[in-house]
């Protein structure tokens, strides 16, 4: 059983939206940071976004601010990251993480306790 599982990935058009999920079990999502990242074909991985466990802290690559909103629902146990007006450039395999409580390790890139498998986003006409 994987500690998280990303889901809701897929094919949209540009200018189209998905939000995706991260689901825990196993652990308490609760005192966790969750991040996202994402690595496209060929390229490195990068940051995503980053919600932190005690204040609801939200960090955003510039590249993605203003059109990516990430949240938590502790009673389910679950991460989410809401895409609007996604681009072509967004298209990339993402993956959600957890990690101590701040969002440090999502900015310094390591450090995280759990990782899922990612979900594949495709934007694309």
């Amino acid at each position: 059983q994987m500690p998280l599982v990303e889901s809701g990935g897929g094919l949209v058009q540009p200018g189209g939206s998905l939000r995706l999920s991260c689901a825990a079990s196993g652990f308490t999502l609760d005192y966790y940071a969750i991040g996202w990242f994402r690595q496209a074909p060929g390229k490195a991985r990068e940051r995503v976004s980053c919600i932190s466990s005690s204040d609801g802290s939200t960090y955003y690559a510039d590249s993605v601010k203003g059109r990516f909103t990430i949240s938590r629902h502790n009673a389910k146990n679950t991460g989410y990251l809401q895409m609007n007006s996604l681009k072509p450039e967004d298209t990339a395999v993402y993956f959600c993480a957890a990690g101590p409580g701040t969002c440090s390790w999502w900015d310094q890139g390591y450090g995280m306790d759990y990782w899922g498998k990612g979900t594949l986003v495709t934007v694309s006409s």
